[in-house]
């Protein structure tokens, strides 16, 4: 009776094969079977050429397979052998970095083989070391001044906290109101710290070490305080020391004339930042330059990001350390560098967009930069212009802002 339909009459159960075809929806047969299965028991037979038509089809689908997955084994294999390539240069730079230069680093870190091995890279397990050496400790800085200034910061997150403002209204002319927002705009940073890797933020293993360092640098240079875009230099360095050493470069990179003008806001010093780059600009790249003109695009858009956090909110985390290896090399020159390397680029696809998309694109750029092709770019770019170097350009732009400002200007240079 299971198989009776509604006349009353009995019908064959279906085959296994016809039960297979029917769930054909929703179990989908192999390829193989799509292809070579006999018609069902109700349709023609297929022709023999037909037939032989779907065989040669499936054997070439066979085929095809069989060639992408040679092609995908023999992808994997290249980028394994790179990977053993780029981790065995990677050992053996170590090993010259700490057997070679650093135990004599001041009569090697000048010398071509050094630079060298700069511009390729500095080894994440000696990078901290490196940049110590290279940024320097002009305030000298200690480990006892740091705990000094990390412990009062911590009595005025107290203070703030519990009494409020009225607690301490006055310190070394600085309000209480300023360091109070100084203080909550320090919390609000963090948050907002490389949020992808989620180290940095409440609870994160690096939250601690950021704050200190940030509140501690308020402490020290009141007259600065914090200013956004900070606590990204603070977090790359986090990641490369530990915290007292961390502060000690991260307040010596700040005091760096390109990096105070820029935190302390000195607009008239901004300004000649600016000019000197359009110098080397419209030399390196005319075309862009000209476009740039033309849409009155002008470099604080994109430069002052790029400025303050040194690249780090800008570029992927391990192309900005290959900046700031470079930069902690040649020092803020390669700032400007860089974002002329960036420009040359994108040449062709910023000359083909007007201003809102060349502002978005740069204050944007894309999230997958491969180091090695900017690394290209910027070694491309030239920065000397009518025979002067950047610092010859610069210290000449900033005699005429001088000069302007007597009311006396001096010839064009």
């Amino acid at each position: 009776m299971e198989y009776e339909d509604k006349a009353g009459r009995r019908s064959r159960p279906p085959s296994p094969r016809q039960n297979v075809r029917r769930n054909l929806d929703f179990e989908p047969l192999s390829t193989t079977a799509l292809i070579l299965e006999d018609r069902p028991a109700n349709l023609p037979a297929k022709p023999a050429d037909e037939a032989q038509k779907h065989r040669q089809q499936y054997e070439e689908m066979v085929a095809q397979a069989k060639k992408r997955e040679l092609k995908e084994a023999q992808r994997r294999k290249k980028q394994l052998e790179e990977r053993c390539r780029v981790e065995e240069g990677i050992g053996n730079a170590v090993l010259t970095w700490n057997n070679e230069i650093l135990p004599n680093w001041d009569t090697m870190w000048c010398s071509r083989k050094v630079r060298d091995l700069w511009w390729q890279g500095i080894p994440p397990s000696v990078r901290g070391r490196v940049w110590s050496l290279a940024i320097g400790n002009e305030l000298n800085i200690t480990h006892e001044l740091f705990d000094i200034c990390l412990a009062r910061a911590k009595d005025r997150w107290r203070s703030l906290s519990t009494a409020g403002a009225e607690a301490d209204s006055e310190d070394a002319g600085f309000p209480a109101a300023d360091r109070e927002a100084s203080l909550e705009l320090i919390k609000l940073d963090i948050s907002r710290t490389f949020p992808s890797l989620c180290i940095f933020q409440q609870g994160g293993p690096y939250h601690d070490m950021l704050h200190s360092i940030l509140g501690a640098y308020t402490c020290y240079r009141p007259d600065v305080g914090y200013v956004q875009g900070m606590s990204f230099i603070a977090a790359v360095l986090s990641l490369n020391l530990d915290t007292a050493d961390a502060f000690i470069a991260f307040s010596n990179l700040l005091n760096k004339p390109c990096q105070m003008a820029f935190f302390r806001v000195d607009h008239g010093l901004m300004l000649t930042y600016f000019a000197a780059f359009e110098v080397f600009f419209e030399e390196n790249l005319p075309k862009l330059f000209a476009h740039f003109k033309k849409n009155n695009l002008t470099p604080d858009i994109y430069l002052i990001d790029w400025i303050f956090t040194l690249y780090s909110k800008s570029l992927p985390l391990d192309l900005a350390c290959r900046i700031w290896d470079v930069f902690c090399r040649d020092g803020e020159e390669f700032l400007f560098r860089t974002a002329l390397g960036i420009l040359k680029l994108f040449e062709d696809i910023l000359t083909r967009m007007d201003f809102i998309h060349i502002a978005q694109f740069l204050t944007r750029l894309p999230e997958d930069l491969p180091a090695d092709e900017v690394f290209v770019a910027i070694a491309t770019v030239q920065m000397q212009s009518r025979n002067k170097k950047w610092a010859q350009v610069l210290a000449a732009l900033q005699k005429d802002s001088r000069e302007l400002e007597k009311g006396s200007p001096s010839p064009r240079h």
